[in-house]
């Protein structure tokens, strides 16, 4: 599940760079057309981000990357408790 998720994720970054450059210098194309390639430009960015977010997730779970500085949420309640004080 790991590789396909990194595959998905090469295979929409490729896209959005690939679209998005096709979008932003299509001189000779229709006005749908770069209207298309701005659509799967922007699916790529989405699909890429969301695949990358899942890659960081499953590496912090499984021990390859170091876990995010996340606060519990006692350690929130307290902060929050303490809001305002000096």
């Amino acid at each position: 599940m790991i590789k396909l998720i990194a595959i998905l994720n090469v295979i929409a970054w490729a896209g959005f760079w690939a679209f998005g450059y096709l979008a932003l210098t299509g001189e000779g194309y229709s006005r749908g057309q770069v209207t298309i390639a701005t659509i799967l430009a922007a699916a790529g960015l989405f699909a890429g981000i969301l695949a990358y977010l899942k890659l960081v997730r499953i590496s912090e779970r499984q021990g390859y990357a170091k876990p995010s500085n996340r606060m519990t949420r006692e350690q929130r309640d307290a902060a929050q408790a303490n809001w305002g004080e000096v």
